[in-house]
């Protein structure tokens, strides 16, 4: 049995905070603000996950009521997300995900990414993609106000 699950997370930008996208640290760009680490791209994937278990979302599971996980990293997030679905006889087949920005530029950092994700979820590399684009300068990300991520993810039984 395969099911297929879509996440997307967005946070605005914040001064003070470092950016961590995928569980690397951007040197010299603005953070995100959120109750976590506000990794965009690992919540979208944390997201289409549980959603392809059928399970409730990223905050449910991990709420920002919960003084307990202030600043928790987005990969703990990953690793609890992933032995919520192996308790529940899942893996992963694979993860696809997008991240919008306008700045910083992503790509530099993709293959970072891509490793520090796959050793959180226990999944190989040709596993995961991870991709970015811009908004054309259109709407809250396209005025440099922010970023998103979307994913989607199978998993398999």
């Amino acid at each position: 049995m395969n099911r297929i699950g879509i996440g997307y997370d967005v946070h605005p930008f914040a001064v003070g905070r470092v950016l961590v996208l995928g569980g690397v640290e951007i040197p010299g760009a603005v953070g995100l603000d959120g109750h976590s680490d506000a990794d965009v791209l690992s919540h979208a994937i944390a997201d289409a996950l549980l959603g392809a278990a059928g399970k409730a979302d990223i905050g449910h599971h991990f709420p920002n009521t919960d003084e307990s996980i202030r600043g928790i990293s987005s990969q703990e997030i990953l690793r609890r997300t992933r032995e919520i679905l192996v308790s529940d006889g899942w893996t992963i087949g694979n993860v696809d995900a997008t991240m919008i920005a306008e700045k910083p530029k992503i790509a530099p950092y993709i293959d970072a990414m891509k490793s520090c994700l796959t050793s959180s979820l226990g999944i190989a590399p040709d596993q995961i993609g991870i991709k970015a684009t811009t908004n054309e300068r259109m709407g809250f990300i396209g005025r440099g106000e922010g970023i998103a991520a979307m994913a989607v993810a199978i998993l398999e039984r």
